[in-house]
């Protein structure tokens, strides 16, 4: 039997070789769901993988620069980025939001229990050398540019690609 170094794994002997890497596809934009990318990302990373999220629709939003209000060049892109505000600190709850009540209590109980902010994470993820990929076609749906989002990401991509990056990974997600 062959030896597989500690990068990379075979599956199942059919001759596909798995990277010991991470990938999720973020969709979502919501708390509870841009919480757990990111803090299995992190974890990733800190554990020696090679990490990286494409986001995607929603998902896209989390990467708005904070103070970043409306986006898009017409009325219908400017609609949609005012009723999904841009970075993690304005992210809702997909269930329980109760007119932000829900997220003031997912908040309160991850200080109580030391449990690091969506905001802090994302930050986290790029010192930690997390690849952070905006999806280009969502940008261009959504009227977003490179200049609405963070700093630090890599280049925009497409679903092609984002699936290429999936087939190397030994484990995919999609959140």
């Amino acid at each position: 039997m062959a030896e597989v170094s500690p990068d990379v794994t075979e599956n199942n002997g059919a001759g596909v070789v798995k990277e010991n890497k991470l990938t999720i596809i973020a969709c979502s934009g919501d708390l509870d769901r841009i919480w757990p990318t990111l803090i299995l990302s992190t974890t990733a990373a800190a554990s020696g993988m090679e990490s990286s999220v494409f986001f995607t629709f929603w998902g896209l939003f989390a990467l708005v620069k904070p103070g970043t209000r409306i986006t898009g060049e017409n009325w219908m892109q400017k609609m949609l980025s005012v009723m999904n505000p841009g970075s993690p600190a304005k992210a809702k709850l997909s269930k329980l939001n109760f007119a932000g009540a829900g997220p003031f209590m997912m908040r309160k109980l991850a200080e109580d229990y030391k449990t690091p902010d969506p905001s802090a994470l994302l930050e986290m993820a790029q010192e930690m050398g997390v690849r952070l990929i905006p999806c280009q076609m969502t940008m261009d749906l959504l009227g977003l540019h490179r200049e609405d989002l963070i700093e630090g990401l890599e280049e925009p991509i497409g679903a092609a690609t984002a699936l290429l990056e999936m087939n190397k990974a030994s484990v995919s997600l999609f959140i």
